[in-house]
């Protein structure tokens, strides 16, 4: 129960400051432009808390619904203007105006992303040494003669820190089908080439395991212990089993290791399992029925509880960190890239190429929110800055209701030398309202099949 509030409040949090930059940009550049801004909400529906600010009393907000925000301009569409500030509605305003209104919101959120890029780095990010721990049989690494101990120096003449500073490039460059120059420094301390060719990849590879599992590079993990390191509701909880418990039997035979324990579990759904764990000294013996689930095809078995892990070596630790000017530097690259690789994504799901399995919705992004908070919190602020570029990148987008409907509407009028007709647009809405309905069912989903798997 407390994680669960852990990663609402984490979530909440994230939400809120992302809404808030969103908001400001659509606010901030409007004001400029001599547009009467009436409200300023964070969140829909009956303002749980409003104050009334400035000449203009402006009023701020913030709703019953958190997931959104909007600022209300003043705007004949919408409700009658008094003749003497009609040059203040947005309505009245020149297109190029009423474009930079709606295109500051997305801008702000890339901003952002790039001012906590920069903050981070500057500050540094602490990581694993990019040493490669396992090279997976048969693998695109192995072929490209990756070996354990193996430490990367360089992708494409780029540095690597540590093991996760240029995933997003490998991203980039599996999507591309290229060849990838990686310069190593093997155990021996000689320095050499390889070269990865990911030019017959399939393109379902590209997600978050893509180095693990896709190109087959293991980095270094601290080692998991056969004792209960986090459990979440299921068999193992309801057999009465606690976190910390170390587990030393399954069915009668010694458990050396917690890939013995998973074999057991794995090999037995939905048949009794008996395990006898240490507990402050004292032996317990538990009968859990694992679960039986789908995974890759097959049906196995899982009593939802994760392994505690041995500590990380200092000799394995490393700090990124980078001056003023690098940092920023780094923000801009990451940013661009993360905002390219979203763009691609979203066409190749369009084509049937990618999986829509890989759209989150807010549960899944709750869970990471309170996965980072806890981590720590320069990995919450990086947290923040990708899902301020998803939230740029979405609301881009052509769909009517976001700004980037708004804006191809404006664009559309530039062309045509006259706005489009209300019936065109309130279509448009509809046929916006249904897309966005639909993307939120599919996040959804998703999130509750991988809670439910």
């Amino acid at each position: 129960m407390t994680d669960i509030l852990y990663y609402v409040g984490a979530f909440v949090v994230a939400l809120g400051v992302l809404i808030a930059v969103h908001e400001f940009g659509h606010f901030w550049v409007a004001r400029r432009l001599s547009v009467k801004v009436l409200r300023f909400s964070i969140g829909f529906g009956k303002p749980l808390w409003s104050r009334r600010v400035g000449e203009d009393r402006m009023e701020l907000a913030i709703g019953a619904f958190p997931l959104g925000g909007y600022v209300k301009m003043l705007d004949e569409t919408e409700g009658e203007v008094p003749p003497q500030e009609l040059h203040r509605a947005f309505n009245r305003q020149k297109t190029w105006k009423r474009m930079a209104i709606v295109v500051a919101g997305p801008l702000f959120n890339f901003l952002f992303a790039i001012l906590a890029y920069w903050a981070v780095y500057m500050v540094g990010v602490d990581g694993i040494k990019p040493v490669v721990g396992k090279v997976t049989e048969s693998s695109i690494a192995q072929q490209a003669g990756f070996r354990a101990g193996d430490e990367i120096l360089s992708i494409d003449g780029k540095e690597v820190q540590s093991w996760d500073q240029r995933r997003l490039y490998l991203f980039q460059r599996a999507l591309d089908r290229a060849r990838v120059n990686i310069e190593v420094r093997d155990a021996q301390g000689k320095v050499e080439s390889r070269q990865l060719d990911l030019s017959n990849l399939p393109v379902e590879e590209v997600n978050a395991s893509l180095l693990e599992r896709g190109i087959g590079l293991i980095g270094f993990f601290p080692e998991p212990l056969p004792v209960i390191g986090a459990m979440e509701p299921g068999p193992a909880e309801r057999a009465g089993m606690k976190i910390g418990d170390r587990l030393v039997e399954a069915n009668g035979e010694p458990v050396p290791s917690w890939e013995r324990l998973v074999e057991v579990i794995s090999k037995s759904p939905g048949k009794p399992v008996h395990i006898t764990a240490e507990r402050e000294g004292a032996r317990h013996d538990f009968e859990v029925t694992p679960d039986a689930v789908e995974q890759g095809g097959q049906t196995i078995g899982r009593i939802n509880i994760r392994p505690r892990f041995t500590d990380i070596p200092d000799s394995m630790r490393v700090k990124v960190r980078f001056g003023v000017v690098e940092a920023l530097t780094e923000g801009v690259r990451n940013t661009w890239s993360m905002s390219v690789l979203t763009l691609e994504m979203l066409y190749r799901m369009l084509k049937l190429e990618v999986s829509a399995r890989n759209i989150s919705g807010p549960i899944t992004i709750a869970q990471y929110a309170g996965y980072s908070a806890k981590v720590g919190f320069e990995q919450y602020v990086l947290f923040l800055a990708v899902i301020s570029i998803s939230l740029g990148v979405l609301n881009l987008l052509p769909i009517p209701v976001l700004d980037g409907g708004h804006l191809m509407y404006y664009i559309i009028e530039t062309i045509k030398g006259s706005p489009l007709s209300e019936r065109t647009m309130m279509l448009g809405q509809q046929v916006g309202v249904a897309l966005l309905g639909g993307l939120m069912m599919l996040a959804f989903y998703n999130d509750l099949t991988r809670i439910f798997q």
